[in-house]
């Protein structure tokens, strides 16, 4: 018996999350709902749901809060719903560890063809071997941790998907889509600069110079490799 996946739907507009909810359960997913950030936060932990949807602006505390407070217990997928011009919430709720984030006003088909493509994305990038060293940087697929220098990283799950899929070519200088189609699935479409945001956490993260990389370059015109060390 295949088990249903679980979406919680954090919105303080309830009519609005009263029809996302619709759309996910006629897609057959078992649906929760919140409505401001204690309650998602306390629904998130007790629940652990596969995958959240959580606007930016809730009462309580805002959904940047409650991303970073649920990155603390669970690695469900997140996808953000953030206003049309409102560029630093995007930006803050990945650097906190979202994966993917939605302009409102949005289409719900949008939004359940994004939340069906997170997640059929695979957990994990397979490489040749569990642990490859590039410099003093150490990865290790199969436990899924990061060092520099001996010292651990902490990465959201989006950017440590991105790292395995590049030390797994090394010598590839991947296109935003090919990471894209590789990490978040090649049925995603949306804004592909998103990949330049969740690269600039990486690197800051890492310990790393956009100017002088050694671990994740940037490939003139085409987009990101590894660095050689």
């Amino acid at each position: 018996m295949v088990t249903q996946m679980t979406v919680l739907v954090v919105d303080d507009e309830i009519a609005l999350a009263g029809v996302v909810a619709g759309y996910l359960e006629r897609e057959g997913f078992t649906v929760l709902q919140a409505h401001d950030g204690p309650s998602a936060v306390a629904l998130a932990e007790s629940r652990r749901p596969d995958l959240i949807v959580l606007d930016v602006m809730l009462p309580g505390f805002d959904g940047v809060e409650v991303c970073r407070q649920v990155r603390q217990f669970t690695d469900a997928y997140i996808i953000m719903l953030t206003a049309r011009d409102e560029e630093v919430d995007k930006i803050v709720g990945l650097s906190v560890g979202a994966d993917d984030y939605l302009v409102k006003p949005f289409s719900p088909r949008e939004l359940i063809a994004r939340v069906r493509a997170m997640l059929r994305r695979p957990r994990s990038v397979p490489v040749s071997a569990s642990e490859t060293t590039v410099g003093d940087l150490v990865v290790d697929e199969e436990a899924r941790t990061v060092t520099v220098a001996g010292m651990p990283v902490e990465l959201t799950r989006t950017e440590f998907d991105l790292l395995a899929t590049m030390v797994a070519r090394p010598r590839l200088a991947f296109s935003r889509r090919q990471l894209i189609d590789a990490v978040w699935g090649s049925d995603w479409y949306g804004d592909e600069h998103l990949v330049d945001v969740h690269v600039g956490h990486l690197r800051r993260k890492l310990g790393d110079d956009a100017t002088e990389p050694r671990y994740v370059r940037t490939v003139r015109g085409v987009g990101y490799g590894l660095g050689t060390g």
